[in-house]
């Protein structure tokens, strides 16, 4: 069995000049940061949102302002609970499709990194993702050079085991931060 997800986050560009932009796990040099109260890594965000959605979850933004305001802000950290959501589920992460819509930075001299830094945190070779990117002609706000959005599309396949019980069937698995189950989760009725 497998799942499909899709993923969008966006962001405007920071008034701080001493803040790094980061995209996919990777720094880049020069690059006018992004606002936000993490790294504003758009690309992570919007991959977060993908793995989230694939297994019919929607925990990244209560997991990720929890994990902020406990000062993590590394994106990465957040991909990581994405990934043990998915897993937990029964799931492994099959390939990944990245988007990204921005008039700057320029994304092929930062495609091979990103990608590595990606399949680094998925667990999977570079092969499996594809990266593409586009300034959208100027009819966005991304594209006219205010901020920087990203989309993500993941495939999920079954565990090599068929799965973990009820989950690789098909229910949705509440997502869980790095400490368990949110409170809102926790709350929430059991359905049957």
């Amino acid at each position: 069995m497998f799942r499909v997800g899709l993923g969008q986050d966006s962001h405007r560009f920071s008034a701080d000049a001493g803040r790094a932009l980061v995209l996919g796990g990777v720094v880049v040099p020069g690059g006018r940061g992004l606002d936000g109260n993490s790294d504003a890594d758009v690309v992570l965000h919007a991959l977060c949102r993908a793995l989230e959605q694939a297994i019919g979850a929607d925990g990244f933004s209560r997991y990720a302002d929890a994990m902020s305001r406990n000062g993590i802000n590394d994106s990465r950290e957040y991909v990581k609970v994405a990934l043990a959501n998915v897993q937990r589920a029964g799931y492994g992460v099959g390939n990944v499709g990245l988007t990204i819509e921005a008039r700057t930075p320029q994304i092929e001299p930062l495609r091979e990194a990103m990608k590595d830094s990606v399949a680094a945190l998925l667990r999977i070779p570079p092969g499996a993702i594809g990266i593409n990117a586009s300034t959208g002609e100027d009819l966005t706000a991304f594209g006219r050079g205010e901020g920087i959005q990203a989309f993500a599309i993941v495939s999920l396949v079954a565990d090599a085991a068929g799965g973990r019980g009820a989950n690789a069937a098909g229910k949705a698995t509440p997502s869980q931060g790095p400490d368990g189950p949110s409170p809102r989760e926790r709350r929430r009725p059991t359905r049957k």
